[in-house]
């Protein structure tokens, strides 16, 4: 056994190993709250709030019309394509209450994507908005789906808004592009269709799996990340112990702004908050930056988790000084590096520390997370989570000691059964002895900290040393002429590579001698970057992360 050296950075009451089997599967963690709050309001969106016992009949529904479906049968794949709307956790819970495995994808796909992840999953049936139907009718044809449930944005608000909301988005925002996909069901029709007859539970083990999550588009091909209902319970028992002494059932309101199409989104929010009868506080269009600050200016919200841009993007938004955080006790930020100027600022604005968190879709996500009684940025990913085990690894996997860098390996029962058909892949990054390899340079201090020093691949080697990008974006960041920043590497002869940095300005006037000369006076002067480019805006994935890749 590995000495857990950051045991004695736990906060008092964090248990060293969590209760695995306190459930059966995610659909018990989903029934046991039921049970427990049925009155209480479940999922908030657009103005509409659904109770618990409201997402007991729509899921049994759901699940029972799914249950009918000629030739479906347990463990078969159902891809759900929407945003955050009230149909898409109902869709979710559903899916796997009828026995099936839920397929989460992303609605922006590409045609060439879509196809890829129905193809791959074997997905047989699909729950999609009708905004991003244009895109299945153009695959369709190529995929093994054979069942399409379309939903419309304002299906599940009350009426009259729902007629309203729905004609808006169709004929006066012109939002619905043109599709045929003739032998459709509409998710109302659906519900209707099942209600004659309550679902029939299916048994399902900690083996079976609940969710195809895709990943490592950033890699190639994305791939189907297994995660079964014991890696899923696991990561929400893990959460759960951690912040536990932060929250108290039936009272938290938590805003969920990432698409639950997303790992982190999926189990911090949507999980380990239902677990304490928590109101899930759906955004579906957190780009709309003015609108979705306008949203939290009405509500009373006890947490908020996001990304390093979606936080940096509130703060940048008029309005934001109005918004009331006397409510606030968990800022989580994941799915990139917190950036300390943001960090730093989110605290003063706020009063709450914006703690990081680090995770991995093969994760569950949850790897590491700051403590909660953390009273100010301290630029580490945070401490293992319980029954967890962290090693920083060489290359032939022999594990190094505190403050050496090498590749962060997880070890652990949040970890993924492995990628759906690529045993080849799956044997890439999960040794004969369960350490997955993240892709992720990193140490750990002496009190059990880590700290991500960079993606593997990110790396750029300029004339023989070592640079990571995630130290040079967060000084630039730290320029109050900055909005957004990404750090890459450019081929260059007698150096191998040099430092390139794209900005997005914050102030107009800002040009790359200012850069340069901000950068020569806090880096190594090979650290600099010898090329500053400035654009309109950086491509970024789904959830606001920004792709160094499509930078290179």
């Amino acid at each position: 056994m590995m000495e857990k050296v950051w045991l004695k950075s736990y906060p008092p009451g964090i248990p060293e190993e969590v209760d695995l089997d306190a459930y059966a599967s995610v659909t018990d963690v989903f029934e046991q709250a039921i049970k427990r709050f049925g009155k209480s309001p479940c999922f908030s969106n657009l103005g509409t709030t659904v109770t618990y016992d409201e997402m007991d009949r729509y899921t049994d529904q759901l699940a029972s019309y799914l249950q009918n479906l000629p030739g479906m049968t347990r463990g078969d794949r159902v891809a759900v394509m929407m945003p955050n709307v009230l149909q898409n956790p109902i869709a979710i819970f559903a899916i796997l209450r009828a026995g099936l495995t839920v397929v989460n994808t992303n609605p922006l796909y590409t045609p060439r994507e879509l196809k890829h992840q129905l193809s791959d999953s074997g997905a047989r049936a699909i729950i999609v908005m009708e905004n991003f139907c244009h895109t299945l009718d153009e695959v369709i044809a190529d995929c093994p789906v054979e069942y399409v449930i379309t939903t419309q944005l304002g299906d599940l608000l009350s009426f009259p808004k729902s007629m309203i909301v729905n004609l808006v988005v169709k004929y006066i925002k012109k939002m619905v592009p043109e599709f045929s996909l003739p032998q459709r069901v509409t998710f109302k029709q659906a519900l209707r269709l099942g209600s004659g007859q309550r679902h029939k539970p299916v048994p399902v083990t900690h083996d079976d799996i609940a969710f195809l999550q895709y990943t490592g588009g950033t890699t190639g091909v994305a791939k189907g990340a297994m995660l079964t209902h014991g890696n899923m319970t696991a990561n929400m028992q893990q959460a759960s112990a951690w912040i536990k002494d932060g929250v108290n059932e039936n009272e938290e309101v938590i805003i969920t702004a990432l698409p639950l199409y997303h790992i982190f989104s999926l189990t911090a929010n949507c999980l380990t908050f239902m677990k304490v009868g928590a109101l899930n506080y759906l955004i579906t269009n957190p780009r709309d930056m003015a609108g979705f600050v306008k949203e939290l200016q009405g509500v009373h919200f006890t947490a908020l988790t996001g990304v390093n841009t979606l936080f940096n993007g509130l703060m940048n938004t008029p309005g934001f000084e109005k918004i009331d955080f006397s409510s606030l006790k968990l800022s989580l930020g994941g799915g990139m590096a917190v950036q300390q100027p943001v960090a730093e600022r989110w605290q003063k604005l706020t009063g709450s520390p914006l703690l990081e968190a680090y995770g991995l879709t093969e994760t569950s996500p949850a790897v590491c997370i700051n403590p909660l009684n953390l009273t100010e940025y301290n630029g580490s990913i945070g401490l293992p989570v319980p029954s967890t085990e962290v090693s920083v690894q060489d290359d032939e996997g022999r594990i190094l000691a505190q403050g050496e860098v090498g590749e962060l390996c997880v070890r652990g029962p949040q970890v993924m059964k492995g990628y759906w058909q690529k045993p080849e892949e799956t044997a890439k990054v999960i040794s004969a002895d369960g350490w997955l390899k993240t892709g992720d340079v990193a140490q750990m201090d002496e009190l059990g900290f880590f700290r991500i020093v960079d993606r593997l691949k990110d790396m750029i080697l300029v004339s023989g040393f070592n640079v990571y990008p995630n130290e040079i974006e967060t000084v630039i960041a730290g320029h109050e002429g900055v909005l957004e920043v990404g750090v890459i590497g450019q081929p260059h002869g007698e150096n191998g590579e040099i430092v390139k940095a794209v900005i997005v300005r914050k102030n107009p006037a800002l040009d790359a001698a200012a850069v340069i000369a901000y950068c020569r006076e806090r880096l190594t002067g090979y650290k600099v970057p010898k090329i500053v480019e400035f654009r309109d805006e950086l491509p970024k994935t789904n959830v606001g992360k920004i792709l160094r890749r499509e930078l290179r």
